[in-house]
Formats: structure tokens, sequence, C-alpha cells
């Protein structure tokens, strides 16, 4: 008992002097994460994976709040990929009655409109129930407005599809006679991918332990600095995200040069 609390006060204490040290150094506009590891600390902590998720929902809203603390205007999450609807029907299901709920709390959010968060949804909607796409559009409209903070929120996602999809609209625009093929550059490009409008990420960080970008964000990466974590996304500390920033803050970032 004793030990726990001199434990929970120290890591209070070196918290705070983290925190202060990475206030002092450049931040990072843009702050991508792959949310890896609600099924696993689910297992681990035997619980179902439904609550898993739940709490991996609400370890977002904490970390936007950490983002917020220290002035990071984007944000983009990785929460769905179109890889994922390969699970079970019945997780899938779980997963898209949990986005649909989120999203229409979203909307009515008063912290969303204090904090003036813009919401995007970036992916293949099609691919979603007609319920989460209903939710996910009544929070874009919520917020269209706003423009405090922005977060993106992968969902139905593929990098590799989210390219595909860039080219054909050029595609279409040249056929169109709009662009000619030498007009077409890397401008030209990110402006027709879903990410449209936000600058490309300074720091993509992953939980869970894997080290690799599983197809999130292949153009706009291509100068990120990369943060892998040992923890499962809902045990995700204050602690884990100020030293990812830390150490975003130690690289020295050439972009090639």
């Amino acid at each position: 008992m004793i030990l726990d609390r001199l434990l929970r006060l120290a890591a209070r204490y070196y918290e705070r002097r983290l925190l202060h040290e990475v206030k002092r150094g450049e931040m990072p506009k843009h702050v991508a994460i792959i949310l890896d590891g609600n099924r696993r600390f689910a297992r681990k902590a035997g619980m179902d994976e439904r609550q898993g998720y739940l709490l991996g929902a609400e370890k977002l809203e904490e970390v936007l709040s950490w983002c917020q603390e220290l002035g990071i205007r984007y944000g983009t999450v990785y929460a769905f990929s179109t890889e994922n609807f390969h699970r079970s029907k019945e997780e899938v299901n779980a997963l898209m009655d949990l986005f649909a709920e989120k999203f229409r709390q979203i909307s009515r959010d008063e912290r969303v409109h204090r904090n003036r968060v813009r919401v995007r949804v970036i992916g293949d909607l099609s691919r979603l129930p007609e319920r989460v796409v209903a939710a996910i559009r009544e929070a874009e409209e919520a917020t269209k407005g706003y423009d405090g903070y922005f977060l993106n929120i992968a969902l139905s996602y593929g990098g590799r599809a989210e390219i595909v999809d860039a080219v054909r609209r050029i595609c279409e625009r040249v056929r169109r006679g709009e662009l000619s093929p030498e007009e077409v550059d890397e401008r030209t490009i990110g402006e027709h991918l879903y990410t449209a409008g936000s600058p490309d990420p300074d720091l993509i960080i992953r939980t869970s332990g894997e080290e690799r970008l599983s197809g999130f964000l292949l153009w706009q990466s291509a100068y990120s600095e990369l943060y892998f974590c040992e923890a499962h996304w809902p045990e995700f500390s204050k602690i884990d995200f100020l030293r990812a920033i830390r150490t975003f803050q130690r690289r020295e970032r050439r972009f090639g040069r």
C-alpha cells in the first residue's frame, strides 16, 4: 500500500518534470497515432474485447486533451483499417455500434465545441453501415466551421487505396481537360488525398510494440518521425506521450538534405 503510493507520487513528479521539459522544446504541428492493442489489453486484463475498445475510446479523449495542453492543433488517428473488416462478424458489428455511438456523442460534446475541434473522417465510407455514416455526417456537420483543432479519424482506411483514389480523381480531371499531365506534381497528389488541407504528420506514434505503419498515411509519412511504444493503447500514459514528444524534439530533421 505504502509502496504503491510512493510509486504513484514518483510517477506524478516525473510526469511534471517531463511536461516542463517538453514545453520548452519545438512542438510537432501534427501528431498521428496508430491505436493498436485494444484486444490484447482486454485479454491481458481478463475482460471482454468490447470493454477494451471502450477503454480505448476513452483513452483517445484523454490524449486529445494532452495535445490541446501542448498546443498541437492537428491530429490523425488510425481507428479501423480496410483489413479489419476481415475480423469476425460479431467483432466488426460491435465496433460499428461503438463508432456510431461515439460519433453521435461528438456532435453534442461540450469540450469539442468549447475548443472548436473540427472532426473529419478519412477512408472509404461506402463500406461502412448506414448508421455509422449518418453519425459521421452528424459529427462533421456539427464541427465543420471550427478552426481551433483538427482531428482526422481514419476509418475503413487503407493507405494504398487512398493513393489510388487520388490518382483516379486526377486522371478524371485530366480527361475533362482541367489539368494536363505535365501539371501533375507532388502538390497535385497531396491536394487529392483524404487528408487534403492538413499538414503532413511530423510524428507518428504506434502503440503495442508493433514497428510498422500497416498502410497508414503512406504518402504523407515520407518525412515523419516514427515512435513505437510497448504499451497497449488503453494503457498508453501521459508519460508515454510526453516521451514520444521529447524523442521527436531530440531528433534532427533534415528532410533528405
